[in-house]
Protein backbone atom coordinates (compact mmCIF):
# COMPACT_ATOMS: atom_id res chain seq x y z
CA UNK A 1 0.00 0.00 0.00
CA UNK A 2 0.93 3.33 -0.98
CA UNK A 3 2.07 5.31 1.95
CA UNK A 4 0.42 8.33 1.83
CA UNK A 5 -2.80 6.35 2.35
CA UNK A 6 -2.38 5.80 6.18
CA UNK A 7 -0.47 9.19 6.43
CA UNK A 8 -1.54 12.16 8.06
CA UNK A 9 0.01 15.53 5.93
CA UNK A 10 0.99 18.57 8.05
CA UNK A 11 1.18 22.07 6.19
CA UNK A 12 3.65 24.43 7.42
CA UNK A 13 3.06 27.99 5.96
CA UNK A 14 7.21 29.23 7.19
CA UNK A 15 6.72 32.95 7.80
CA UNK A 16 4.41 32.39 10.36
CA UNK A 17 5.44 29.22 11.87
CA UNK A 18 8.77 29.60 14.27
CA UNK A 19 11.38 32.49 13.99
CA UNK A 20 14.29 31.34 15.12
CA UNK A 21 16.92 34.61 14.48
CA UNK A 22 14.22 37.22 15.75
CA UNK A 23 13.92 38.85 12.81
CA UNK A 24 9.83 38.48 13.29
CA UNK A 25 9.34 36.09 10.32
CA UNK A 26 9.17 32.13 10.56
CA UNK A 27 12.89 30.31 8.77
CA UNK A 28 13.75 26.90 8.07
CA UNK A 29 15.82 26.65 11.32
CA UNK A 30 12.88 27.41 13.22
CA UNK A 31 10.46 24.29 11.77
CA UNK A 32 14.21 22.13 12.38
CA UNK A 33 14.36 23.05 15.90
CA UNK A 34 10.97 21.96 16.31
CA UNK A 35 11.13 18.21 14.68
CA UNK A 36 10.08 16.72 17.95
CA UNK A 37 6.97 18.73 17.97
CA UNK A 38 6.10 16.64 15.05
CA UNK A 39 7.46 13.30 16.08
CA UNK A 40 5.06 13.69 19.31
CA UNK A 41 2.23 14.48 16.94
CA UNK A 42 2.82 10.97 15.35
CA UNK A 43 2.90 13.18 11.68
CA UNK A 44 4.07 10.96 9.10
CA UNK A 45 5.00 14.19 6.16
CA UNK A 46 5.15 17.84 6.63
CA UNK A 47 4.21 19.75 3.21
CA UNK A 48 6.55 23.65 3.26
CA UNK A 49 4.74 26.12 1.72
CA UNK A 50 7.05 27.77 -0.65
CA UNK A 51 10.14 28.63 0.72
CA UNK A 52 12.40 29.51 -3.15
CA UNK A 53 13.24 32.78 -3.48
CA UNK A 54 10.92 35.19 -3.90
CA UNK A 55 9.91 39.72 -3.56
CA UNK A 56 6.70 38.09 -1.52
CA UNK A 57 4.44 39.85 -3.39
CA UNK A 58 2.22 37.05 -2.66
CA UNK A 59 4.15 35.33 0.03
CA UNK A 60 6.41 33.47 -1.58
CA UNK A 61 3.85 32.46 -4.16
CA UNK A 62 5.86 34.72 -6.56
CA UNK A 63 9.12 32.76 -7.33
CA UNK A 64 12.50 34.51 -8.68
CA UNK A 65 14.03 31.49 -8.62
CA UNK A 66 13.60 28.16 -7.75
CA UNK A 67 16.96 26.85 -7.18
CA UNK A 68 17.62 29.13 -4.11
CA UNK A 69 15.97 29.14 -0.91
CA UNK A 70 14.87 33.00 0.54
CA UNK A 71 17.11 34.37 2.67
CA UNK A 72 14.71 35.11 5.12
CA UNK A 73 14.04 31.36 5.60
CA UNK A 74 17.73 30.46 5.40
CA UNK A 75 19.85 29.03 2.70
CA UNK A 76 20.07 25.61 1.04
CA UNK A 77 22.38 23.98 3.79
CA UNK A 78 19.18 24.69 6.36
CA UNK A 79 17.16 23.19 3.76
CA UNK A 80 19.02 20.46 3.06
CA UNK A 81 19.82 19.65 6.79
CA UNK A 82 15.88 20.08 7.70
CA UNK A 83 15.06 17.24 5.19
CA UNK A 84 17.71 15.31 6.79
CA UNK A 85 17.25 15.81 10.73
CA UNK A 86 13.12 14.95 9.36
CA UNK A 87 14.08 11.76 7.70
CA UNK A 88 16.06 10.90 10.82
CA UNK A 89 12.81 10.96 12.66
CA UNK A 90 10.56 9.31 10.10
CA UNK A 91 9.01 12.14 8.37
CA UNK A 92 8.98 13.05 4.77
CA UNK A 93 8.89 16.62 2.94
CA UNK A 94 6.74 17.56 0.71
CA UNK A 95 7.70 21.14 -1.47
CA UNK A 96 4.80 23.10 -2.66
CA UNK A 97 5.33 23.42 -6.37
CA UNK A 98 4.33 26.96 -8.20
CA UNK A 99 4.79 26.46 -11.97
CA UNK A 100 1.19 27.98 -13.41
CA UNK A 101 3.28 31.44 -12.96
CA UNK A 102 6.31 32.84 -11.40
CA UNK A 103 7.57 36.36 -10.07
CA UNK A 104 7.86 39.10 -12.78
CA UNK A 105 11.32 39.08 -11.54
CA UNK A 106 12.48 35.84 -12.27
CA UNK A 107 15.31 36.02 -14.33
CA UNK A 108 13.05 34.40 -17.05
CA UNK A 109 10.58 36.89 -17.05
CA UNK A 110 13.29 39.62 -17.08
CA UNK A 111 14.09 38.36 -20.64
CA UNK A 112 10.93 37.25 -21.94
CA UNK A 113 9.35 40.99 -21.70
CA UNK A 114 13.06 42.60 -23.06
CA UNK A 115 11.93 42.10 -26.63
CA UNK A 116 9.67 40.29 -28.40
CA UNK A 117 12.59 38.80 -30.37
CA UNK A 118 14.04 37.41 -26.87
CA UNK A 119 14.24 33.21 -27.38
CA UNK A 120 12.68 33.28 -23.91
CA UNK A 121 9.26 35.68 -24.99
CA UNK A 122 7.31 32.53 -25.71
CA UNK A 123 7.83 31.22 -22.18
CA UNK A 124 5.49 33.62 -20.98
CA UNK A 125 2.23 34.61 -22.46
CA UNK A 126 1.97 37.68 -24.83
CA UNK A 127 -0.74 39.13 -26.73
CA UNK A 128 -1.16 42.11 -28.84
CA UNK A 129 -4.20 44.70 -27.60
CA UNK A 130 -7.87 43.48 -28.85
CA UNK A 131 -8.34 44.46 -32.41
CA UNK A 132 -10.05 47.75 -33.11
CA UNK A 133 -8.23 49.52 -30.00
CA UNK A 134 -5.38 51.15 -28.65
CA UNK A 135 -3.35 49.03 -26.10
CA UNK A 136 -3.02 51.10 -23.14
CA UNK A 137 -6.93 52.26 -23.18
CA UNK A 138 -9.81 50.29 -20.95
CA UNK A 139 -11.03 47.44 -22.68
CA UNK A 140 -8.41 46.99 -25.05
CA UNK A 141 -7.03 44.17 -23.16
CA UNK A 142 -6.54 40.60 -25.01
CA UNK A 143 -9.59 39.34 -23.34
CA UNK A 144 -12.38 39.81 -20.52
CA UNK A 145 -10.61 37.45 -18.07
CA UNK A 146 -10.78 38.60 -14.59
CA UNK A 147 -7.69 38.05 -12.30
CA UNK A 148 -8.17 36.12 -9.03
CA UNK A 149 -6.69 38.95 -7.05
CA UNK A 150 -9.09 41.32 -8.69
CA UNK A 151 -9.04 43.54 -12.14
CA UNK A 152 -8.33 42.54 -15.35
CA UNK A 153 -5.61 39.69 -15.79
CA UNK A 154 -3.39 41.01 -18.50
CA UNK A 155 -0.62 43.54 -17.67
CA UNK A 156 0.55 46.01 -20.67
CA UNK A 157 4.20 46.01 -21.32
CA UNK A 158 4.93 49.47 -22.10
CA UNK A 159 8.13 48.74 -23.73
CA UNK A 160 7.25 46.19 -25.81
CA UNK A 161 3.50 47.34 -26.22
CA UNK A 162 1.96 44.23 -25.65
CA UNK A 163 0.12 42.44 -22.35
CA UNK A 164 1.59 39.91 -20.55
CA UNK A 165 -1.02 37.42 -19.06
CA UNK A 166 -1.20 37.08 -15.05
CA UNK A 167 -4.35 34.50 -13.22
CA UNK A 168 -2.96 36.06 -10.35
CA UNK A 169 -0.71 39.39 -9.52
CA UNK A 170 0.07 41.30 -11.89
CA UNK A 171 3.58 40.51 -10.65
CA UNK A 172 2.84 36.68 -11.00
CA UNK A 173 2.92 35.85 -14.70
CA UNK A 174 1.48 33.11 -16.30
CA UNK A 175 3.91 30.72 -17.60
CA UNK A 176 3.41 29.33 -21.65
CA UNK A 177 3.01 25.55 -20.90
CA UNK A 178 2.51 25.72 -24.46
CA UNK A 179 6.34 25.86 -24.87
CA UNK A 180 8.24 22.19 -24.66
CA UNK A 181 10.97 24.51 -23.12
CA UNK A 182 9.13 25.52 -20.50
CA UNK A 183 8.07 22.10 -19.28
CA UNK A 184 11.56 20.99 -19.85
CA UNK A 185 13.19 23.16 -17.66
CA UNK A 186 10.07 22.95 -15.05
CA UNK A 187 10.46 19.51 -14.97
CA UNK A 188 14.87 19.17 -14.52
CA UNK A 189 13.94 21.77 -11.58
CA UNK A 190 11.85 19.07 -10.14
CA UNK A 191 14.03 16.11 -10.56
CA UNK A 192 16.86 18.44 -8.66
CA UNK A 193 14.63 18.66 -5.81
CA UNK A 194 14.03 15.35 -5.76
CA UNK A 195 17.60 14.41 -5.88
CA UNK A 196 17.73 16.67 -2.72
CA UNK A 197 15.65 14.01 -0.97
CA UNK A 198 11.98 15.96 -1.21
CA UNK A 199 9.37 12.86 -1.00
CA UNK A 200 6.73 14.67 -3.61
CA UNK A 201 4.60 18.10 -4.25
CA UNK A 202 2.18 19.60 -3.33
CA UNK A 203 1.44 21.44 -6.81
CA UNK A 204 -0.27 25.24 -6.77
CA UNK A 205 -3.56 25.75 -8.78
CA UNK A 206 -2.25 23.00 -11.67
CA UNK A 207 -5.55 22.49 -13.17
CA UNK A 208 -4.87 26.00 -14.64
CA UNK A 209 -1.83 25.44 -16.64
CA UNK A 210 -3.33 24.81 -20.25
CA UNK A 211 -4.88 27.30 -21.66
CA UNK A 212 -7.26 27.17 -24.40
CA UNK A 213 -6.03 28.37 -28.28
CA UNK A 214 -6.85 31.90 -29.23
CA UNK A 215 -7.88 32.87 -25.52
CA UNK A 216 -11.70 33.49 -26.24
CA UNK A 217 -13.48 36.07 -24.02
CA UNK A 218 -15.56 34.69 -21.19
CA UNK A 219 -19.45 34.74 -21.10
CA UNK A 220 -19.98 37.74 -19.14
CA UNK A 221 -22.83 38.24 -16.34
CA UNK A 222 -25.13 40.93 -16.81
CA UNK A 223 -23.69 43.90 -14.74
CA UNK A 224 -20.25 42.31 -14.55
CA UNK A 225 -16.64 43.58 -15.25
CA UNK A 226 -15.06 40.67 -16.35
CA UNK A 227 -16.08 37.62 -18.25
CA UNK A 228 -15.73 33.77 -16.75
CA UNK A 229 -12.39 32.77 -17.33
CA UNK A 230 -12.64 29.87 -15.36
CA UNK A 231 -14.12 27.95 -17.63
CA UNK A 232 -11.69 28.03 -20.24
CA UNK A 233 -8.44 27.30 -18.42
CA UNK A 234 -9.58 25.40 -15.09
CA UNK A 235 -8.77 21.97 -16.62
CA UNK A 236 -7.43 23.42 -19.75
CA UNK A 237 -7.48 21.13 -22.97
CA UNK A 238 -3.93 20.05 -22.58
CA UNK A 239 -3.63 19.16 -18.72
CA UNK A 240 -4.13 15.53 -19.12
CA UNK A 241 -1.43 15.04 -21.67
CA UNK A 242 0.85 17.93 -19.14
CA UNK A 243 0.42 15.56 -16.24
CA UNK A 244 1.46 12.37 -17.83
CA UNK A 245 3.94 13.75 -19.03
CA UNK A 246 5.46 15.37 -16.06
CA UNK A 247 5.04 11.64 -14.18
CA UNK A 248 7.11 10.39 -17.10
CA UNK A 249 9.85 12.93 -17.21
CA UNK A 250 10.12 13.42 -13.34
CA UNK A 251 8.81 10.15 -11.27
CA UNK A 252 8.64 7.15 -13.59
CA UNK A 253 12.35 5.95 -13.78
CA UNK A 254 12.61 7.09 -9.62
CA UNK A 255 13.47 4.60 -7.42
CA UNK A 256 11.73 5.98 -4.09
CA UNK A 257 7.64 6.15 -3.05
CA UNK A 258 6.54 9.56 -3.84
CA UNK A 259 3.47 11.59 -3.60
CA UNK A 260 1.99 14.08 -5.66
CA UNK A 261 -0.90 16.14 -4.73
CA UNK A 262 -2.74 18.63 -7.15
CA UNK A 263 -4.83 21.75 -5.85
CA UNK A 264 -7.55 21.97 -8.81
CA UNK A 265 -10.58 24.74 -8.07
CA UNK A 266 -13.53 23.69 -10.04
CA UNK A 267 -12.43 20.35 -10.08
CA UNK A 268 -15.46 17.85 -10.89
CA UNK A 269 -15.49 14.18 -8.95
CA UNK A 270 -15.68 13.11 -12.76
CA UNK A 271 -12.11 14.75 -13.58
CA UNK A 272 -10.77 13.99 -10.31
CA UNK A 273 -11.06 10.22 -11.24
CA UNK A 274 -8.99 11.10 -13.90
CA UNK A 275 -6.35 13.39 -12.66
CA UNK A 276 -5.76 10.39 -9.65
CA UNK A 277 -6.84 6.79 -11.58
CA UNK A 278 -3.26 5.61 -10.61
CA UNK A 279 -3.36 3.77 -14.54
CA UNK A 280 -3.36 6.75 -15.81
CA UNK A 281 -0.37 8.55 -14.19
CA UNK A 282 -1.26 11.56 -13.69
CA UNK A 283 -1.28 12.50 -9.85
CA UNK A 284 -1.83 10.27 -6.65
CA UNK A 285 -4.88 12.83 -4.85
CA UNK A 286 -6.08 16.69 -5.81
CA UNK A 287 -7.65 19.29 -3.57
CA UNK A 288 -10.67 19.92 -4.79
CA UNK A 289 -12.72 23.29 -3.00
CA UNK A 290 -16.27 22.03 -3.50
CA UNK A 291 -17.15 21.68 0.24
CA UNK A 292 -15.30 24.98 1.17
CA UNK A 293 -17.13 27.06 -1.55
CA UNK A 294 -20.76 26.01 -0.10
CA UNK A 295 -20.68 28.98 2.43
CA UNK A 296 -20.12 31.61 0.12
CA UNK A 297 -21.55 31.20 -3.28
CA UNK A 298 -21.72 34.81 -4.12
CA UNK A 299 -18.33 35.78 -3.43
CA UNK A 300 -15.44 35.50 -1.59
CA UNK A 301 -16.15 38.17 1.32
CA UNK A 302 -19.73 37.44 1.16
CA UNK A 303 -20.63 34.61 3.62
CA UNK A 304 -23.77 32.95 4.35
CA UNK A 305 -24.58 30.22 7.61
CA UNK A 306 -23.23 26.94 7.45
CA UNK A 307 -25.64 24.63 5.87
CA UNK A 308 -25.09 20.85 7.26
CA UNK A 309 -26.92 19.00 5.29
CA UNK A 310 -25.32 20.48 1.93
CA UNK A 311 -21.66 19.69 3.61
CA UNK A 312 -22.48 16.47 4.35
CA UNK A 313 -23.96 15.45 0.91
CA UNK A 314 -20.99 17.44 -0.53
CA UNK A 315 -18.80 15.40 1.73
CA UNK A 316 -20.20 12.22 0.71
CA UNK A 317 -20.09 12.71 -2.92
CA UNK A 318 -16.50 13.11 -2.92
CA UNK A 319 -16.03 9.48 -0.56
CA UNK A 320 -18.32 7.63 -2.98
CA UNK A 321 -16.81 9.10 -5.91
CA UNK A 322 -13.59 8.09 -5.44
CA UNK A 323 -14.09 5.16 -4.01
CA UNK A 324 -13.32 2.63 -6.51
CA UNK A 325 -10.99 5.04 -8.70
CA UNK A 326 -8.39 7.82 -7.21
CA UNK A 327 -7.94 8.81 -3.54
CA UNK A 328 -9.18 12.28 -1.41
CA UNK A 329 -7.54 14.52 0.33
CA UNK A 330 -9.14 15.87 3.40
CA UNK A 331 -9.07 19.24 5.30
CA UNK A 332 -11.21 21.59 6.71
CA UNK A 333 -8.47 24.67 6.35
CA UNK A 334 -5.17 25.86 4.80
CA UNK A 335 -2.63 28.51 4.48
CA UNK A 336 -5.72 30.12 2.03
CA UNK A 337 -8.77 29.73 3.90
CA UNK A 338 -10.23 31.08 7.45
CA UNK A 339 -9.54 28.61 11.08
CA UNK A 340 -11.58 25.91 11.06
CA UNK A 341 -12.93 26.33 14.31
CA UNK A 342 -14.41 29.83 13.28
CA UNK A 343 -15.76 28.59 10.31
CA UNK A 344 -17.75 25.56 10.78
CA UNK A 345 -17.34 24.87 14.71
CA UNK A 346 -17.94 27.82 17.47
CA UNK A 347 -15.22 29.32 18.51
CA UNK A 348 -16.77 31.79 21.38
CA UNK A 349 -18.65 29.07 23.30
CA UNK A 350 -17.47 25.42 22.02
CA UNK A 351 -14.18 25.91 20.96
CA UNK A 352 -12.73 22.66 21.86
CA UNK A 353 -15.36 20.76 21.62
CA UNK A 354 -16.11 21.65 18.15
CA UNK A 355 -12.41 21.77 17.43
CA UNK A 356 -12.25 17.78 18.15
CA UNK A 357 -15.36 17.17 16.78
CA UNK A 358 -14.54 18.50 12.99
CA UNK A 359 -11.14 16.37 13.84
CA UNK A 360 -13.05 13.41 14.35
CA UNK A 361 -15.73 13.44 11.15
CA UNK A 362 -13.08 14.69 8.91
CA UNK A 363 -9.97 12.08 9.84
CA UNK A 364 -12.42 8.98 9.91
CA UNK A 365 -13.25 9.55 6.52
CA UNK A 366 -11.24 7.53 3.76
CA UNK A 367 -8.57 9.97 2.28
CA UNK A 368 -5.35 11.25 3.16
CA UNK A 369 -6.08 14.26 6.09
CA UNK A 370 -4.36 17.42 5.81
CA UNK A 371 -3.32 19.24 9.89
CA UNK A 372 -3.02 23.07 8.78
CA UNK A 373 -0.64 24.30 11.38
CA UNK A 374 -2.53 25.42 14.30
CA UNK A 375 -5.51 23.62 13.79
CA UNK A 376 -4.64 20.76 16.10
CA UNK A 377 -4.68 23.57 19.29
CA UNK A 378 -8.02 24.80 18.07
CA UNK A 379 -6.47 28.23 16.83
CA UNK A 380 -8.90 30.36 15.82
CA UNK A 381 -9.55 33.46 13.28
CA UNK A 382 -7.46 36.52 13.95
CA UNK A 383 -9.87 38.93 15.06
CA UNK A 384 -8.33 41.88 13.49
CA UNK A 385 -10.64 44.99 13.28
CA UNK A 386 -8.80 47.53 10.86
CA UNK A 387 -7.48 47.06 7.64
CA UNK A 388 -3.94 48.40 8.71
CA UNK A 389 -3.61 44.80 10.44
CA UNK A 390 -3.56 42.88 7.08
CA UNK A 391 -0.36 42.17 5.28
CA UNK A 392 -2.42 39.91 2.31
CA UNK A 393 -2.39 41.01 -1.15
CA UNK A 394 -5.84 39.75 -1.74
CA UNK A 395 -7.85 41.43 1.02
CA UNK A 396 -5.91 44.51 0.69
CA UNK A 397 -6.43 44.81 -3.12
CA UNK A 398 -10.34 43.96 -3.12
CA UNK A 399 -9.87 46.62 0.21
CA UNK A 400 -8.81 49.15 -2.79
CA UNK A 401 -10.94 48.53 -5.28
CA UNK A 402 -14.59 48.15 -3.01
CA UNK A 403 -16.85 50.28 -0.90
CA UNK A 404 -14.47 50.36 2.57
CA UNK A 405 -17.31 49.78 5.09
CA UNK A 406 -17.38 48.43 8.11
CA UNK A 407 -19.67 45.50 7.24
CA UNK A 408 -16.66 45.11 4.83
CA UNK A 409 -14.08 44.53 7.40
CA UNK A 410 -16.31 42.12 9.00
CA UNK A 411 -16.23 40.36 6.22
CA UNK A 412 -12.53 40.59 6.32
CA UNK A 413 -12.59 39.02 9.67
CA UNK A 414 -14.79 35.95 8.49
CA UNK A 415 -12.81 35.30 5.63
CA UNK A 416 -9.66 36.76 4.94
CA UNK A 417 -6.81 34.25 4.04
CA UNK A 418 -5.17 36.07 6.95
CA UNK A 419 -7.04 34.00 9.43
CA UNK A 420 -4.69 31.48 8.63
CA UNK A 421 -1.41 33.33 8.41
CA UNK A 422 -0.86 34.53 12.08
CA UNK A 423 1.73 33.13 13.81
CA UNK A 424 1.83 29.80 15.45
CA UNK A 425 1.04 29.66 19.10
CA UNK A 426 3.61 27.85 21.00
CA UNK A 427 3.49 29.25 24.32
CA UNK A 428 1.46 31.79 26.22
CA UNK A 429 4.70 34.15 26.79
CA UNK A 430 5.13 37.43 24.62
CA UNK A 431 3.99 37.05 21.04
CA UNK A 432 3.17 33.37 21.68
CA UNK A 433 6.54 32.03 21.39
CA UNK A 434 6.73 32.60 17.87
CA UNK A 435 9.58 35.41 17.76
CA UNK A 436 11.80 37.50 19.89
CA UNK A 437 11.37 40.20 17.54
CA UNK A 438 8.54 42.10 16.33
CA UNK A 439 6.56 39.92 14.06
CA UNK A 440 5.52 40.07 10.74
CA UNK A 441 1.66 40.13 11.46
CA UNK A 442 -0.36 40.71 14.49
CA UNK A 443 -0.62 37.62 17.31
CA UNK A 444 -4.00 36.71 18.48
CA UNK A 445 -4.42 37.46 22.10
CA UNK A 446 -6.15 34.20 22.61
CA UNK A 447 -2.77 32.18 22.43
CA UNK A 448 -2.63 33.06 26.21
CA UNK A 449 -4.90 29.97 26.43
CA UNK A 450 -4.71 28.34 23.22
CA UNK A 451 -1.04 26.86 22.55
CA UNK A 452 0.94 24.12 22.41
CA UNK A 453 2.77 24.46 25.58
CA UNK A 454 -0.35 24.32 27.55
CA UNK A 455 -2.07 21.70 25.67
CA UNK A 456 0.59 19.58 25.56
CA UNK A 457 0.51 19.35 29.11
CA UNK A 458 -3.50 18.38 29.09
CA UNK A 459 -4.67 15.32 28.16
CA UNK A 460 -7.88 16.12 27.04
CA UNK A 461 -6.80 18.96 24.97
CA UNK A 462 -7.66 19.50 21.18
CA UNK A 463 -3.57 18.44 20.28
CA UNK A 464 -3.79 15.30 22.07
CA UNK A 465 -6.93 14.82 20.08
CA UNK A 466 -5.77 14.94 17.22
CA UNK A 467 -2.57 12.91 18.27
CA UNK A 468 -5.17 10.09 19.13
CA UNK A 469 -6.51 10.52 15.73
CA UNK A 470 -3.64 9.83 13.57
CA UNK A 471 -2.69 6.93 15.81
CA UNK A 472 -5.74 5.14 14.60
CA UNK A 473 -5.31 5.51 11.24
CA UNK A 474 -1.83 3.81 11.59
CA UNK A 475 -3.61 1.01 13.60
CA UNK A 476 -6.46 0.33 11.64
CA UNK A 477 -7.35 -0.80 8.64
CA UNK A 478 -11.28 0.05 8.16
CA UNK A 479 -9.85 3.63 8.77
CA UNK A 480 -8.00 3.63 5.60
CA UNK A 481 -9.70 1.08 3.22
CA UNK A 482 -13.00 0.85 4.72
CA UNK A 483 -16.51 1.71 2.45
CA UNK A 484 -18.43 4.95 3.29
CA UNK A 485 -22.03 5.66 4.21
CA UNK A 486 -23.77 8.80 4.94
CA UNK A 487 -26.42 8.27 7.48
CA UNK A 488 -28.91 10.91 8.05
CA UNK A 489 -28.06 12.72 5.25
CA UNK A 490 -31.04 15.57 5.68
CA UNK A 491 -30.77 15.81 9.54
CA UNK A 492 -29.71 19.58 10.27
CA UNK A 493 -27.52 18.55 13.19
CA UNK A 494 -26.61 15.26 12.65
CA UNK A 495 -23.26 14.32 11.30
CA UNK A 496 -22.95 10.60 11.18
CA UNK A 497 -21.51 8.08 8.87
CA UNK A 498 -20.16 4.66 8.05
CA UNK A 499 -17.40 2.40 7.36
CA UNK A 500 -17.51 -1.25 6.83
CA UNK A 501 -13.86 -3.22 5.81
CA UNK A 502 -15.12 -6.95 5.80
CA UNK A 503 -16.92 -7.48 9.23
CA UNK A 504 -15.38 -4.63 10.76
CA UNK A 505 -17.39 -1.34 11.33
CA UNK A 506 -16.67 1.85 12.37
CA UNK A 507 -19.72 4.11 13.02
CA UNK A 508 -18.93 8.15 13.67
CA UNK A 509 -21.69 10.27 15.37
CA UNK A 510 -21.72 14.01 15.55
CA UNK A 511 -23.65 16.56 17.42
CA UNK A 512 -23.28 19.99 15.25
CA UNK A 513 -24.78 22.15 17.37
CA UNK A 514 -24.83 23.95 21.01
CA UNK A 515 -27.85 21.64 22.36
CA UNK A 516 -28.01 18.23 23.41
CA UNK A 517 -28.97 15.87 20.56
CA UNK A 518 -31.21 12.70 20.59
CA UNK A 519 -29.09 10.05 18.79
CA UNK A 520 -31.56 7.91 16.96
CA UNK A 521 -32.30 4.77 18.22
CA UNK A 522 -30.16 2.40 15.40
CA UNK A 523 -27.00 4.72 16.61
CA UNK A 524 -27.26 3.81 19.73
CA UNK A 525 -24.60 1.68 21.55
CA UNK A 526 -25.13 1.56 24.90
CA UNK A 527 -22.31 -0.18 27.05
CA UNK A 528 -20.03 -0.01 23.87
CA UNK A 529 -16.84 2.22 24.67
CA UNK A 530 -16.02 4.69 22.09
CA UNK A 531 -12.71 3.41 20.16
CA UNK A 532 -12.09 7.52 20.00
CA UNK A 533 -14.97 10.51 21.47
CA UNK A 534 -14.51 14.78 23.24
CA UNK A 535 -15.56 15.13 26.34
CA UNK A 536 -19.23 13.17 26.66
CA UNK A 537 -21.99 15.75 28.58
CA UNK A 538 -24.49 13.36 28.24
CA UNK A 539 -25.91 9.25 27.96
CA UNK A 540 -25.58 7.33 25.53
CA UNK A 541 -29.01 8.20 23.93
CA UNK A 542 -27.98 11.44 23.74
CA UNK A 543 -24.98 13.45 22.61
CA UNK A 544 -24.08 16.76 24.22
CA UNK A 545 -23.40 20.35 22.65
CA UNK A 546 -20.56 19.52 19.41
CA UNK A 547 -20.12 15.74 21.09
CA UNK A 548 -18.19 12.98 18.49
CA UNK A 549 -18.28 10.05 18.98
CA UNK A 550 -17.09 6.82 17.55
CA UNK A 551 -17.34 2.90 17.97
CA UNK A 552 -15.30 0.06 16.44
CA UNK A 553 -17.96 -3.02 15.95
CA UNK A 554 -18.09 -6.18 14.22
Amino acid sequence: MEWWKSATIYQVYPRSFADSDGDGIGDLRGIIDRVDYFVTLGIDAVWLSPVYASPQDDNGYDISDYRVIEPTFGTLDDFDELVAVFHAAGIRIVMDLVVNHTSDEHAWFRESRSSVDNPKRDWYVWRPARAGTTAGEPGAEPNNWPSHFFGPSWDLDEATGEYYLHLFSRKQPDLNWENPEVREEVYSMMRWWLDRGVDGFRMDVVNFLSKPEGYPDGVLAPGALFGDGFAHYASGPRIHEYLQEMHREVFASREGAFVTVGEMPAATIEQARLYTDPTRRELDMIFQFEHVELDHPDGKFDYIPLDLVALKASLARWQVGLADVGWNSLYWNNHDQPRAVSRFGDAVGHRVQSAKALATVLHLMRGTPYVYQGEELGMTNAGFTAIEQYRDIETLNYWRGAEQTPELLAAFATASRDNARTPMHWTPGENAGFTTGEPWIGVPSNHVEINAETELADPGSVLHHYRRLIALRHSEAVIVDGDFELLHADDPRLFAYRRTLGDTVLLVVSNWSGDELPLPAELRHPGVEPLIANESTAGDETLGAWEARAYLLG
